[in-house]
């Protein structure tokens, strides 16, 4: 087989129903010869699959094979024990529906690899069950499973292999697998190029950092129709290295992990750009169900979430520009201080979540801009108290980001502060319990327009402080409110309402001493 002719018949099996194909006419019963079709039965170099014996050397035998001509090695049904398996280009491990790779359980089957890209992850593991570097057309397929025996590990970074680990690769097609107990992180794709991760059952909640997928420092990504129940945060973009994760799309896919749902962030040392999540369904997490982070000096821009449900989500969304600056390696230069900047998240659905409440938050140095939240419908637990609503916020600029970063807000919906250019329209918050806090807190915020905004009723339901350039426009108080807009800060001006039905409230606006009359318009 040429070179040319083994390429285009494995891309072939990156297309819909290419692994379904090779299930069908390969059966273990009735082994294929060494090669034919640019098929490699493992069978056939000497892997037997009852699950007691290790066999490595055979399975990376027959992937040696499939690298020479380019092809598919194939496991039929049973349990293959490995340590650790070199994946090569122009090559895919295909797994039959019942066929099981079954990760050792002793750590000295996993010999230790360092990447030749530096990055942050050197200082977390080396090891892994499925290794690639700079390889291309390469591919994980089938009905079959990937059981990392997770639980078998313990202790912290450099003791837990990854269950999948690519390194610089190109044209990448991982489809239709059931992923199980990962030690560490179940896939880490770093600095890859044309990713395509689709129809992956991920279940793996059994050891410390099991991420469900992480993405870093990779473009042209694309991950669908996955069904992902980890133990950490369910699908992660990260930039541990000076190479920007971008052009990304993330739709179609089911998350539940006590962890964060969808996030950009934490590592954030090469950036975000042109990222786009869609259709998705987030249920039963402890932390965020939507959070976008850069705090390591990077520039997250140009991304859309939109059309995402969720279910007993502490906090919707958290948004945070920080400075952390944490280096890519020991030695390396710190990095300046980033920006976050034009983001889109609309058309979201949340109920059962927690009282901490959304934070969108910079610092005082960098503001967020360009934000806009549109049809955004969240039900908030309630029970928060006036010492909370009174409460000042730490800025904690230099923290590891996080949803309760700042413990429980002074809003029950959003805690916006330093940032520039926010556009909160077609937004719904509600609450399940009485609620002392108002529903949007504005600090430091210049150029801030909110529309069709429904609130349950405190009061405030809206405060301003020292915010700029606001327009508040066709809203509504609720019945029985005491105050819906109170306004402070010495640094507030040019506050307008317009268009708004504040029948409901006693008192529509109250100003802070500070806060001069001229500093409000008030429009039918």
């Amino acid at each position: 087989m040429t070179s040319t002719t083994s390429r285009r018949h494995f891309l072939g099996t990156g297309l819909a129903g290419g692994a379904l194909a090779c299930s069908r006419t390969v059966s273990a019963q009735a082994p294929v010869p060494n090669g034919s079709q640019g098929i490699f039965n493992v069978r056939e170099f000497g892997a037997v699959g009852n699950g007691r014996a290790l066999e490595t050397r055979a399975l990376q035998s027959a992937i040696a094979a499939a690298a020479a001509a380019g092809g598919r090695v194939y496991f039929p049904p049973g349990i293959y024990r490995s340590g650790t398996l070199f994946l090569k280009s122009h090559v895919s491990l295909e797994l039959e529906g019942g066929a099981v790779l079954l990760g050792s359980a002793d750590l000295a089957d996993f010999p230790s690899v360092r990447p030749s890209l530096r990055s942050y992850t050197e200082v977390y593991v080396h090891q892994s069950l499925i290794y690639a570097e700079s390889a291309e057309n390469v591919g994980l397929l089938g009905n079959g499973t990937i059981d990392g025996q997770g639980g078998s590990f313990q202790g912290g970074y450099g003791v837990r292999p990854y269950l999948i680990r690519m390194v610089n690769c190109r044209n990448v097609r991982v489809a239709d697998l059931t992923l199980k107990d990962s030690p560490m992180w179940v896939q880490h794709y770093l600095a890859c190029e044309d990713l395509s991760i689709r129809g992956l059952s991920v279940h793996s909640r059994c050891n410390a950092n099991n991420d469900g997928i992480d993405i870093d420092g990779c473009r042209m990504v694309r991950i669908s129709d996955c069904e992902i129940f980890s133990g950490d945060d369910a699908i992660v973009l990260k930039s541990t290295l000076d190479r920007p994760c971008r052009d990304v799309t993330v739709t179609n896919c089911v998350m539940s992990t006590p962890a964060n749902g969808f996030k950009v962030g934490t590592e954030s040392l090469g950036g975000f750009d042109n990222v786009v999540v869609s259709n998705c369904a987030i249920y039963d997490t402890k932390c965020a169900g939507i959070a976008l982070e850069t705090v390591d000096g990077a520039t997250l821009e140009n991304i859309i979430v939109s059309s995402i449900v969720m279910r007993n989500v502490q906090s919707p969304i958290f948004l945070r520009l920080g400075n952390r600056a944490r280096p890519i390696y020991a030695g390396a230069p710190k990095p300046g201080v980033g920006t976050f900047r034009n983001v889109v998240i609309r058309d979201v659905q949340a109920s059962g979540a927690d009282k901490i409440g959304c934070a969108i938050s910079g610092i005082p140095e960098r503001p967020i801009e360009n934000v806009t939240l549109s049809d955004i419908h969240l039900r908030f637990s309630g029970g928060g108290t006036h010492e909370e609503a009174g409460r000042e916020v730490p800025e904690n600029a230099g923290s590891y980001p996080e949803h309760n970063m700042f413990s429980v807000l002074p809003a029950y919906g959003f805690y916006c502060r330093h940032v520039k250019n926010l556009r909160i329209l077609n937004t719904q918050v509600g609450c399940e319990g009485q609620e002392l806090r108002p529903a949007l807190v504005c600090d430091e915020v210049e150029d801030l327009r909110l529309a069709d905004f429904e609130a349950a009723n405190s009061s405030p339901v809206l405060l301003l402080r020292n915010t700029r350039n606001a327009r508040i426009e066709s809203n509504r108080a609720p019945q029985g409110n005491e105050v819906y807009l109170r306004v402070e800060g010495s640094q507030t001006e040019n506050i307008c309402l317009s268009g708004n039905d504040l029948r409901g409230s006693q008192k529509p606006v109250e100003r802070g001493a500070e806060v001069s009359p001229e500093v409000l318009r008030m429009r039918e």
